[in-house]
């Protein structure tokens, strides 16, 4: 085999390809990132560029960092449910929806600029007290509804936009554009992570297909390249391509990696300041580690049988969100930081036949979820760990389409619902309510970005000062809104 290109010179892969024939029984260690890059305080990492004494230059890894104040909160799995769940439907009953349904809105005593035209529609479910601390749960979730005492349910929350997309962006990122860094991606940059064998930031999304916005919603945005999710697959190999075609001695294969890593440092030396090159080896080096730790994490075969069935594994509808679950508790157990969830196409975008549509979405989903909170919980993760259910928006309390088994419901983006569980949520609470039809938050008004600065203060980092200087302005998740903390959840 040539070692050179049809120009005669000596190519990086055909050389790797020989490499092995002469130093075939080296025996080197494998001199990984930490090793070669060292690293910065912690309080400097979650600073910006300005921070720095002159001369020195800001290292990016994912090196476990402290955060700014004693944190609830070590790590996040968030449960997004694509496609806008309906709050009157499954969180938000209301009596005065029941009592005025067929009307229309404006006979009903509402305001006459709604973005809608239809009739009044009430919830084709009932709802019943749960728990100690009596919270309304419907029909649609009976398996959650045995948790109420351990989640917050925030009634009141609102965003900017109507559309799918643009509130997608919106409650991932803080603006309702796209290009700008995921919550996950900020979350890691400011605290990197514990286990730096397994990704920082990962995401399992739905075999069936990515959700709308794609592969946008976890992405970097401005921040280095490495602060980007990792999509693990939740079936067969986590990551594909993960092992060789054919099996090296170990001592070839430590060998190969320190010179590879050499070769990078010196490359590097005549590139600072490149974050896509960081970012590059970075991904090689962290492949390398996850050969070793990535199947086992993700492998849920030696679960006992109990745990599977509380998942709902090997049953349907629930198996293949029950093992998603599955694995974040798995990987939120071995110290990876943020774990994000989709589910296929927009389930609970219920524009037509809201009755058939909701009970799909609810037997996929419900079962599963209880089952994390529940195995949380028992293992003692609950504590420590921030759960986080919901969508970009709710539903219209109007009918888009005409009474009967085609109703369903238009978006909603001035009122819906969501909740929080664990990692320092106050439990069994309900924080804020919408209009007595369930149209527009009146009540304790949480915003978007209002979450996104409590998720930041759990997790012990203070919104205002995890930033990054890019183009001289100092970035941050909140942006240029005003943000507050829900400190009426925080136990």
């Amino acid at each position: 085999m040539s070692l050179h290109n049809s120009d005669g010179k000596s190519t990086r892969r055909s050389f790797f390809n020989r490499v092995g024939d002469g130093i075939y029984g080296a025996a080197l260690a494998t001199v990984l990132s930490g090793e070669v890059y060292g690293s910065l305080s912690p309080l400097m990492a979650a600073g910006t560029d300005s921070d720095l004494p002159e001369g020195h230059r800001r290292i990016y890894d994912l090196k476990p960092r402290l955060p700014h104040f004693p944190p609830k909160a070590k790590s996040v799995i968030h449960l997004y449910m694509n496609g806008g769940p309906s709050q009157v439907d499954l969180f938000d009953p209301k009596p005065r929806l029941d009592k005025h349904s067929g009307e229309n809105y404006e006979t009903a005593g509402g305001q006459a600029d709604i973005d809608h035209s239809g009739k009044l529609l009430r919830s084709p479910f009932a709802f019943k007290q749960y728990g100690r601390s009596g919270v309304w749960i419907s029909e649609l979730m009976p398996n959650l509804a045995n948790h109420v005492d351990d989640i917050a349910m925030i009634r009141s929350m609102y965003t900017v936009h109507f559309n799918h997309e643009q509130a997608l962006f919106m409650i991932h990122s803080g603006r309702p554009i796209p290009g700008r860094p995921s919550m996950g991606s900020w979350v890691v940059f400011g605290l990197g992570t514990e286990n730096q064998n397994l990704p920082a930031y990962v995401v399992l999304d739905d075999p069936l297909g990515l959700p709308i916005n794609a592969t946008w919603n976890w992405q970097n945005g401005f921040l280095p390249p490495l602060y980007q999710g990792t999509r693990l697959r939740s079936v067969g190999s986590p990551i594909l391509d993960l092992r060789p075609d054919f099996e090296k001695p170990a001592e070839l294969i430590n060998a190969e990696r320190d010179l590879i890593s050499r070769l990078d440092l010196i490359h590097k030396r005549t590139h600072p300041n490149e974050l896509q090159l960081d970012a590059r080896i970075s991904s090689y080096e962290l492949a390398a580690r996850l050969q070793l730790e990535a199947s086992a994490a993700l492998d849920i075969a030696k679960e006992s049988a109990a745990t599977k069935e509380m998942y709902g594994i090997g049953q349907d509808p629930t198996d293949s969100y029950g093992r998603r679950c599955l694995m974040a508790r798995r990987l939120v157990e071995r110290g990876v930081r943020f774990v994000q969830l989709y589910i296929n196409s927009q389930i609970w975008d219920s524009h037509t036949s809201l009755e058939s549509g909701m009970r799909d979405a609810s037997m996929r989903t419900d079962k599963p979820v209880a089952g994390l909170l529940a195995d949380l919980k028992q293992r003692g993760l609950l504590d420590n760990t921030l759960v986080i259910w919901g969508g970009e928006f709710g539903r219209s309390p109007i009918a888009q389409t005409d009474a009967g088994p085609s109703a369903g419901r238009d978006h909603n983006p001035k009122g819906f619902s969501l909740w929080m569980a664990g990692g320092g949520v106050k439990p069994g609470m309900v924080h804020g309510a919408t209009d007595d039809i369930g149209y527009e938050a009146v009540e304790n008004k949480v915003s978007v970005t209002d979450w996104h600065a409590t998720i930041l203060h759990l997790l012990g980092l203070d919104y205002q000062k995890l930033v990054f200087d890019q183009s001289g302005l100092k970035e941050k998740l909140t942006s240029v809104f005003e943000a507050r903390i829900v400190k009426e959840i925080l136990a």
